[in-house]
């Protein structure tokens, strides 16, 4: 995104964000950071600021905020096969009682990688990676079953990953 394009924002587009989400305030600037780190997380602070018309210091200033704010992180995004987790899936879970509760412990879980709040058949969706077939059995049969709360369990075993992005820019 060119210095031009995040000058072009409306301000209007801008307040529309922060007050459906009521997170920090970002201006035009930082979400063509953050739109210019999602393409490439290893990108130069000099070549980001040349792209959205501040100073190198001034990116690294903006992107250390971003990060201290919980805006943003930047990871390194593996294949899990290529790492030695030969099995991912995706678990849905029903809950009797406090939903936030049972998010907040299969959170502590390292084998839960996402867990999301939802409307719908399940109160949670949590996504697993683990070693082996074993090993996610010990994951939903042994912790997550178990975990006051939990109704009951369905499980989407991945059999291969097609795409896996965090391209979806900014709004």
């Amino acid at each position: 995104m060119h210095s031009e394009a995040v000058a072009s924002r409306s301000a209007d587009q801008k307040d529309s964000r922060e007050s459906r989400n009521g997170g920090p305030q970002l201006d035009a600037v930082s979400l063509a950071i953050i739109e210019q780190l999602q393409e490439d997380g290893r990108r130069p602070y000099a070549a980001i600021g040349k792209a959205v018309g501040l100073s190198e210091a001034a990116v690294r200033q903006r992107v250390q905020k971003l990060l201290d704010q919980g805006v943003m992180q930047i990871v390194a995004v593996t294949d899990p096969l290529t790492v030695g987790f030969r099995r991912q899936a995706m678990v849905g879970v029903n809950v009797e009682g406090d939903v936030e509760s049972v998010a907040d412990a299969l959170t502590a879980m390292s084998e839960c990688e996402y867990v999301v709040m939802t409307a719908g058949s399940f109160d949670l969706m949590v996504e697993v990676v683990c070693e082996d077939d074993d090993h996610l059995l010990e994951v939903i049969n042994r912790r997550i079953r178990v975990v006051p709360g939990v109704r009951s369990t369905e499980s989407f075993v991945y059999m291969k990953l097609k795409k896996q992005t965090y391209m979806w820019g900014t709004r």
